[in-house]
């Protein structure tokens, strides 16, 4: 996630979306006082310009540690509410930290995939250091593990609030398009990092049968009439 003071923009990151690529890409021209939010450490090793920075915050809508992690000692994770700003952080929680006036003046967007083909890369990534992967079937029989909760992020009261939501299957055109609106245009490039992929075939039709389909259908509802999403 980047809040950028110096360019009046909000992106809010997403998952399998190019977002590594595209925060990469922003994170370079951002300036000493724009927030930037800490990723994991095989992902920090692509940002090129600024690392992160001003994510920490002390706020009383930022909640507090469990009593039994602080008693413990556990390490506070990057991607922990706790920490302030966080990676993929929901739309909700930075228009309350940021404020109404910052919220509403600065350029909000995000991107968004087919959910279809968006489900495929999520399990070919969380499947990756497994010895023996599941087949997709059983990957998406445990919804908690394999739901990828997109939608709750560029939401609130369950309807898109941002000033733009880009579409995967056209990012290039799309990121040209926020960049003409925050005043960047031809001065960043959008690096391609974090292809983890690893499918076999391009066509993510062929990992579904009639029930699965159906399932997504019925997972991303939201997404699919939202944007108009098909199989």
């Amino acid at each position: 996630m980047i809040l950028s003071h110096k360019y009046r923009f909000i992106y809010i990151k997403t998952y399998k979306t190019a977002s590594t690529s595209i925060e990469t890409a922003l994170s370079a021209i951002c300036g000493p006082d724009d927030i930037i939010t800490p990723a994991s450490e095989q992902l920090m090793k692509h940002r090129t310009g600024i690392g992160a920075q001003n994510f920490c915050l002390d706020h009383p809508l930022v909640p507090k540690r469990p009593i039994l992690k602080r008693l413990f000692r556990r390490p506070e994770r990057y991607y922990h509410p706790s920490v302030g700003y966080y990676e993929h952080m929901p739309a909700w929680r930075v228009k309350a930290y940021a404020g109404d006036e910052i919220w509403s003046s600065y350029y909000k967007f995000s991107f968004e995939r087919n959910p279809w083909d968006r489900q495929v890369s999520w399990y070919y990534y969380k499947t990756k250091s497994k010895s023996k992967r599941p087949s997709f079937n059983a990957f998406n029989a445990d919804k908690r593990k394999a739901y990828v909760d997109n939608f709750n992020l560029y939401a609130i009261d369950d309807t898109p609030c941002l000033d733009f939501v880009g579409s995967y299957e056209q990012l290039n055109t799309d990121f040209k398009m926020v960049l003409k609106h925050i005043g960047l245009s031809g001065r960043v490039e959008l690096p391609h990092v974090n292809l983890s992929d690893g499918r076999d075939t391009p066509g993510y039709r062929e990992f579904f049968d009639d029930v699965s389909r159906d399932l997504m259908q019925q997972w991303y509802a939201r997404e699919i009439t939202a944007f108009g999403y098909k199989f």
